[in-house]
Order: C-alpha cells, then sequence, then structure tokens
C-alpha cells in the first residue's frame, strides 16, 4: 500500500506525541516555521486560515527549524509561547525538526519526495508551504514568499474535493 503522511508522527513542543493519523481525511497545511525571519508575520496569515477553515477540515501544523540562519534559536516551550504571544497560534506546534540533511524528519522527508522543489526537493528556506490532500498521498509546495491568504483557493478546491 502506498505510505501517506497518516503513516507518521512527529512530537509537538510540549513533548506529545502526536501520530498525523488522527487528522486522516482532513486537509494539511504543513509549514517549517521561524521565530525570527523576514517571514515570521506569516504566522498571523496561518493562523487566520486555520481559524476560517478549521471546522470545515483544514489542520494547519507548525514544523519550527534553525537549519536557516539561525532564525529559531529558542526552545520548544519559548517557541510555542512567542507563537501564542505574538500571534495568538492555536494550531499545533511541534518540537524543533531538521527539514534537510541527513536528521531530515520523516514528515519533511515525505513531503520533499511527493512535492520537490524547482532546484531539488531540500527545504531552501523558512515558510515553506506544503497543501495535503484529504487521503494524505497529493502534495502541493509553495515557496515562502507566498502569503498564506495566496492558498485560499487551493485551501477551499482541496476541502472541497
Amino acid at each position: 500500500m502506498e505510505a501517506t503522511i497518516f503513516d507518521l508522527q512527529g512530537e509537538l513542543s510540549n513533548g506529545t506525541q502526536c501520530a498525523l493519523s488522527q487528522y486522516k481525511g482532513k486537509v494539511l497545511l504543513v509549514v517549517n516555521t521561524a521565530s525570527q525571519c523576514g517571514f515570521t508575520p506569516q504566522y498571523k496569515g496561518l493562523e487566520s486560515l486555520y481559524k476560517k477553515y478549521k471546522e470545515k477540515g483544514l489542520v494547519v501544523l507548525g514544523f519550527p527549524c534553525d537549519q536557516f540562519a539561525h532564525q529559531e534559536p529558542g526552545t520548544d516551550e519559548e517557541i510555542q509561547q512567542f507563537c501564542e504571544r505574538n500571534y495568538g497560534v492555536t494550531f499545533p506546534i511541534f518540537k524543533k525538526i531538521e527539514v534537510n540533511g541527513p536528521g531530515t524528519h520523516p514528515v519533511f522527508s515525505f513531503l520533499r519526495k511527493q512535492a520537490p522543489g524547482l532546484i531539488g526537493d531540500s527545504i531552501k528556506w523558512n515558510f515553506t508551504k506544503f497543501l495535503v490532500s484529504k487521503d494524505g498521498k497529493k502534495v502541493k509546495r509553495y515557496a515562502p514568499t507566498v502569503e498564506p491568504e495566496q492558498l485560499e483557493s487551493d485551501i477551499f478546491a482541496a476541502l472541497a474535493s
């Protein structure tokens, strides 16, 4: 059977294991995030999308990463507090992970394989976004420069399919 993102798991910032199977049948927007990046204000747009569409089946998943210019230096607890305090984030935030190299988190290995970028599959910067279909197989990749609001029509279409 073909692997899906729902076969994977991660660890939330509070240390709780999170099986992605709990999101089966939902549309996922998975983002590698950072607290000290020029794109950090995108947290606001991500939270806005989450609030607007969560009842319809959208789940936003934030995966902090410190592999780009040391823009996520905090502890998991500090990152969680920063997201809540500054952007009112209520969507799940995971423990800090790696998105490139030998320590790449399995979720990002899967996403990179399903939706390679224009020049190879590696992640180029913070706030690369992946929209995953309800079946957990189809993945669409968006550059960090794409604002969360620009994903709305694709999210709407994915929720409707």
